[in-house]
């Protein structure tokens, strides 16, 4: 069986991202190695964590796309689920994100926005499916 451990988003800043997101979102820090490249936040059963530009081009030789550097947000996204999503937006863009949609009802009853974070990475914000 395989199983969901991590999520690792290649950033320039490990600790500007964890600070964004602990801020943006509340989420604790869970670790955040002493040279810098790399750190996790709590978040449940699967870990959100960061890795930085530099240990990205020691991993492949022909280094990644930076979200950061993109002009069109990379077509992947980190959602976050939560019961209000217009506070949640609102306190995201306080913490540095910037708006690309903000909260609209979907006709499948959820209500969603979408968020570019300071080191690039597209965000959702969403209520639950009922």
């Amino acid at each position: 069986m395989v199983k969901l451990g991590y999520t690792i988003l290649y950033v320039a800043d490990v600790a500007a991202s964890l600070r964004f997101y602990e801020a943006a979102f509340g989420l604790s820090r869970r670790f955040l190695h002493e040279g810098g490249d790399y750190g996790e936040l709590d978040t449940g059963a699967t870990t959100l964590a960061f890795a930085s530009h530099a240990l990205a081009d020691a991993n492949f030789s022909s280094g990644v796309v930076r979200a950061d550097e993109s002009k069109q947000p990379l077509g992947m996204e980190i959602a976050f689920v939560t019961s209000d999503v217009t506070a949640a937006h609102a306190k995201a863009i306080a913490a540095g994100a910037h708006e690309l949609s903000a909260p609209k009802h979907k006709p499948w009853g959820q209500t969603v926005s979408y968020l570019r974070a300071p080191d690039g990475c597209l965000l959702e914000l969403c209520t639950p499916i009922a």
